[in-house]
């Protein structure tokens, strides 16, 4: 059992039926203690309230007491297999299905000293130097603050523009991907925003942020349970690639979690090989369902769903799901005009310094950010030390990154 589960709490259900149940009642069942379902529109059919939306749901299994699923089918989404205690004594005259659906990571924090004691089991010693200098540079060329927004002392503003900035983010990271993600469809998307405020004061969700200066440029959305983080939604600024911000941003989270009370970090379901490398244990989540096997009707219902699912996974596992996400996405995107940028070596040009145009990467000239990032990166140079000017030309667009030591010309052509 996952203890305090967070997505079984009255915020989460009620902001839940808010956005996907509008209208209908909830049920709840004797035999399947602590959860509450919706009906679906299939007869017979109740899906638990959340679905596919929580990160992960437990519950327990009051034996002998079956009357009331009597003629019923209850599906129940995202089972942690190491949630689930084996064997499941089912009630009498009711069956369960279970069909293994994504594959699921964490990291056991209570079996290690600490995050240097994990960090030197999970890595070797050249990775660790590795992401070790990746921080330095990172440190050096910026004003990085870290943040954990959690707890009654948030301001619903302050909350509101993290969230806002995240949404950016995550549009940004999945349109240079070229992907459509779930979490950006807008009905989704509100719903996470409304529903993590009442949790976060509540100490049962947070945001953990990292910062240039004020900026976010990294932001994830846990959730906790009495012992369990739950990493649910996360996104770095891809402008900092060149400083795999996503490893540092990863090892800024577990020195935190390691320093909590909380026993385990779930990087929760789906597979990204980041979670593989970094998690101490790989599982498996599980629809369940459960159903009245005296009834014919029932019966054909639960199988029909348990074979619906099980191909949904085989396709999974052949990366259908992901040809299909990027086919939506060119399908929905207007084609977008395009921009080229090349760099030159400073010498290439004779400049005149008088007639530069000083300019702002961040307000007028975004998709050179990414550039200015990585000019920081190859020459250790801070932020406050650069300059971008529009170096004027009749037959080019061309810019000139100047800072304390070193400079760099941007020539730009619009596809």
């Amino acid at each position: 059992m996952i203890q305090q589960n967070p997505f079984l709490s009255k915020e989460f259900s009620s902001v839940w039926c808010k956005h996907f149940n509008t209208k209908q009642n909830t049920f709840t069942f004797n035999s399947l203690k602590d959860l509450s379902f919706f009906k679906s529109p299939i007869a017979s059919l109740f899906i638990n309230v959340g679905k596919n939306l929580t990160k992960g749901i437990s519950y327990q299994i009051a034996e002998g007491s079956s009357c009331d699923l009597k003629g019923k089918v209850c599906f129940i989404y995202d089972v942690p297999e190491y949630a689930i205690s084996n064997p499941i004594q089912t009630p009498n005259n009711i069956k369960i299905k279970r069909i293994q659906q994504y594959p699921g990571f964490l990291i056991h924090l209570d079996q290690h000293i600490n995050f240097d004691d994990y960090f030197k089991k999970t890595f070797s010693k050249s990775s660790i130097q590795k992401f070790k200098r990746y921080q330095k540079r990172l440190e050096t060329c910026f004003d990085l603050n870290e943040k954990m927004l959690m707890g009654s002392q948030v301001e619903k503003a302050e909350y509101e523009a993290v969230f806002n900035h995240f949404h950016r983010l995550l549009t940004k990271r999945f349109e240079d991907k070229q992907i459509t993600n779930n979490n950006l469809n807008p009905k989704e998307w509100l719903f996470y925003k409304e529903v993590a405020y009442p949790l976060l004061i509540t100490n049962k969700a947070a945001l953990h942020v990292l910062y240039d200066g004020e900026t976010p440029i990294s932001v994830r959305l846990l959730y906790f349970s009495e012992s369990i983080i739950f990493d649910a939604i996360t996104v770095f600024d891809i402008d900092y690639t060149k400083f795999h911000l996503g490893k540092i941003a990863i090892m800024k989270m577990l020195e935190w979690s390691f320093k909590s009370p909380y026993k385990t970090f779930d990087f929760s379901k789906g597979y990204f090989d980041y979670k593989e490398s970094w998690s101490d244990l790989k599982y498996v989540f599980e629809y369940h369902i459960w159903y009245d096997s005296k009834s014919l009707t029932a019966s054909v219902l639960a199988h029909t769903l348990a074979l619906l699912f099980k191909a949904k996974q085989y396709l999974r596992d052949k990366n259908i799901h992901e040809k299909l996400h990027k086919a939506t996405f060119l399908l929905k995107q207007p084609r977008k005009n395009q921009t080229q940028v090349n760099v030159l070596p400073y010498e290439s040009l004779e400049i005149h310094e008088p007639s530069l145009q000083k300019v702002d990467a961040v307000h007028e000239l975004g998709f050179l950010k990414k550039h200015l990032v990585e000019f920081q990166f190859l020459n250790s140079e801070h932020q406050k030390n650069l300059s971008l000017y529009q170096i004027p030309n009749q037959h080019k667009e061309l810019y000139l990154i100047k800072g304390k030591t070193n400079q760099q010309i941007l020539a730009v052509s619009h596809l």
